[in-house]
């Protein structure tokens, strides 16, 4: 199971929220450049990204960060979501060297440029589910929607997108643990690959994640810059 340490990015500052407000905002670094090297300095393959303002503006609002990141450091893989809603910007972040684009609101209100995505670019297309109590939620996790989660990742199994990345929005920088049995319900559900996200916050979390055998990946964020999983010691037990 892969772990992904989160790098979230307001106003050009490395932050985690509680429950998706951006209201209840904790700035961890303001130089996300420099805790990315923390994070490759312990050892991780991955980096997730996510442009918070531009989840809420339909477009990049943070890319200066976020290049600089990749221009830091390119042997790094890198997934990245927020505010990517079309084909131009798509292709410009894979471009500038981005391993993974992340659709979330367009994956609702677009799938098809979701399945044009994923066709010109193998691989390197996922799809962000976010929800709240098993429904899907948009923009920035400011809109609720009526679609269920499991509805929704179903609808893409024949796209070829590369993973799922499913937020519980309820347990995101809560530290109260993941949904485990939400995950790999939809795990099992879809032949996708599934990545948790959303309230991972101890090497046990993770642990647990890992024993369903199922799921994928897990994205952690506030764990990592509490102190609460060592990032170096976590990677070493899930290898």
């Amino acid at each position: 199971m892969i772990l992904y340490p989160a790098i979230d990015l307001k106003d050009g500052q490395a932050v985690r929220l509680v429950h998706g407000d951006m209201d209840q905002t904790t700035v961890f670094n303001d130089n996300p450049a420099a805790q990315a090297g923390v994070f490759v300095a312990a050892g991780c393959d991955w980096l997730h990204l996510v442009d918070l303002n531009g989840a809420f503006a339909g477009e990049p609002v943070n890319a200066r960060p976020v290049e600089a990141i990749l221009a830091a450091y390119p042997g790094i893989k890198t997934q990245l979501g927020g505010g990517i809603r079309d084909m131009a910007t798509i292709e410009r972040w894979l471009s500038k060297g981005l391993t993974r684009v992340i659709l979330g609101t367009v994956a609702v209100e677009n799938p098809a440029l979701v399945r044009q995505a994923a066709r010109a670019f193998p691989g390197q297309v996922a799809v962000g589910i976010d929800a709240r109590n098993g429904r899907v939620a948009t923009k920035g996790w400011a809109e609720e929607t009526d679609i269920l989660v499991t509805d929704l990742a179903r609808s893409f199994e024949d796209a070829g997108v590369a993973a799922i990345i499913y937020t519980d929005i309820l347990r995101d920088g809560a530290m109260k643990g993941p949904n485990i049995q939400a995950t790999a319900d939809l795990a099992r559900a879809v032949s996708i690959s599934v990545i948790a996200s959303g309230g991972v916050s101890s090497l046990a979390d993770l642990m647990a994640l890992r024993e369903t055998a199922v799921i994928a990946g897990a994205i952690s964020g506030r764990a990592l810059y509490d102190g609460a999983i060592d990032l170096k010691a976590a990677l070493a037990a899930l290898a």
